[in-house]
């Protein structure tokens, strides 16, 4: 009879008010789909952490959706993005505003530091709200294989990761054309990253600064273990390079990099592990520069692969960034007059595909029997093969989009963002674990055969702040 209600507004043998309450109650229990589309109106968005990229992300929410609440535990940042969306309620706490939005939220986006990610997605996630989180999706391996449990269990829920270069046309092509074999069986991938272009490779300094007034340091702390304010030394930016906060180069820019061989290689879980080379190694950040190596078995038909992570910033003058050896990247030297400080070069039997930029835009292949690169619109090889994946309508458009048709997956959801993110965290375990010190590693139980790195995997949460699970 509800249904029948619903779908054509009759009220058969109920009283008035008898339906009005009956469709309430059935509308707050439904999922954020529904409510949108009985009621016409627009996806209500909550945006966690409203500075940086989180600025822009609740812009673009907000330019197809509703925004209701924003959240930011710094409130300068606050109050200037209540300049833009004056109606929608303020908190610092994000724990506090799922709870008291809970019934006026569809859905949610989370800006926040790496730390905070795995706890803003899982808490939204339990609390069937569609969810875009920024990349890295989460800080840690468990919080990886937490949202993948999660997620499966809710088909329908809409969800992104904001590795935007996965709505890229270019990113997509170069799928398909390293998937139609045009470079033939792919052993070797190496990637490389101008990052950090952050503080890191340092300890931590000494002392205590005044906390400013704006700022909640004790919630920007979240789940990590409480520290000193320092001055420009975590907040706003320099967190990356923080083991605590952050997930280095490989957690900020893996992500975008990795995302188009991860897709055409359909990389799974690698077997090995290990961080081959660093410089200094600090107990609390990141190195300036590392070369770690992941190895991946036999899978759907592909050879073994061994996939090598560089990173460093050239312009440090303390450290010679690690790179690939110059006669894999001779040809690429040529073409753009010099290493361009980040790219990915995938290796395959006929020949080499390399992409010049962070996202897989662009991409040129040159086979073996030619002595240069060239344009994958115009390699005559690179021509035949069709198209055989969609295009998108826009990065966070696909997201909504999901949210109005659960069968519409958003190319980078969570189903494929936390496989993607989980591999990435390997290396970060790798590299903490120490130089040359290989671990072989069981994917489908998260922990390595050979040492105990169950502390790397998960993080310990600070009290109250635990992951709900």
């Amino acid at each position: 009879m509800q249904k029948t209600l619903l779908s054509n507004g009759t009220q058969s043998n109920t009283t008035r008010r008898h339906f009005l309450i009956s469709t309430s109650l059935a509308l707050a229990s439904a999922p954020a789909l529904l409510r949108a589309q009985d009621s016409g109106s627009k996806f209500r968005v909550a945006c966690i952490g409203v500075g940086g990229k989180g600025d822009s992300d609740a812009n673009s929410a907000g330019g197809m959706g509703e925004i209701v609440a924003i959240c930011d535990v710094d409130e300068e940042r606050l109050n200037k993005k209540a300049q833009k969306f004056p109606n929608a309620k303020k908190y610092k706490d994000f724990r506090k505003m799922l709870e008291e939005m809970d019934k006026s939220i569809d859905a949610v986006t989370v800006s926040t530091p790496d730390h905070v990610h795995g706890l803003a997605t899982v808490m939204a996630l339990k609390m069937n709200k569609h969810v875009y989180t920024q990349k890295p999706l989460v800080q840690t391996v468990y919080e990886a294989s937490v949202v993948r449990k999660l997620i499966a269990q809710k088909p329908k829920l809409a969800t992104q990761m904001g590795n935007q270069g996965s709505g890229g046309s270019g990113l997509r092509r170069a799928v398909e054309v390293i998937q139609a074999g045009v470079i033939g069986p792919v052993r070797e991938l190496h990637v490389w990253s101008n990052r950090p272009v952050w503080p890191q490779g340092l300890n931590r300094p000494e002392g205590e600064d005044p906390v400013p007034p704006t700022l909640d340091w004790d919630l920007w702390l979240g789940p990590a273990q409480h520290r000193p304010y320092k001055k420009g030394v975590y907040h706003s930016f320099n967190w990356r390079g923080w083991y605590d906060f952050g997930t280095g180069a490989l957690g900020d820019m893996a992500c975008h990099t990795v995302n188009m061989p991860f897709r055409a290689l359909k990389m799974g879980y690698p077997s090995l592990i290990e961080c081959e080379e660093t410089s200094k190694l600090f107990p609390e950040t990141f190195p300036k520069t590392s070369r770690i190596r992941f190895e991946f078995p036999e899978r759907e038909g592909m050879p073994p692969l061994k996939f090598w992570w560089y990173d460093g910033n050239p312009n440090d003058k303390e450290i010679k960034p690690l790179r690939p050896q110059e006669d894999l990247v001779k040809e690429v030297v040529a073409m753009q007059g010099k290493l361009p400080g980040s790219g990915c070069l995938l290796i395959g039997d006929k020949g080499k595909l390399f992409s010049p930029d962070d996202y897989g835009s662009k991409f040129y292949v040159k086979l073996k029997d030619e002595a240069e690169y060239t344009s994958g619109e115009n390699h005559e090889a690179c021509k035949p093969v069709p198209q055989t994946i969609p295009r998108s309508p826009g990065h966070d458009k696909e997201w909504f989009e999901m949210m109005k048709d659960p069968s519409k997956k958003a190319y980078s959801n969570f189903e494929i963002a936390a496989y993607l993110t989980e591999i990435i965290l390997l290396g970060c375990i790798a590299l903490r674990h120490g130089v040359q010190k290989p671990i072989q590693w069981d994917g489908p139980n998260a922990k390595a055969k050979n040492a105990d790195v169950s502390h790397l995997v998960k993080r310990q949460y600070r009290k109250g702040w635990e992951l709900p699970i």
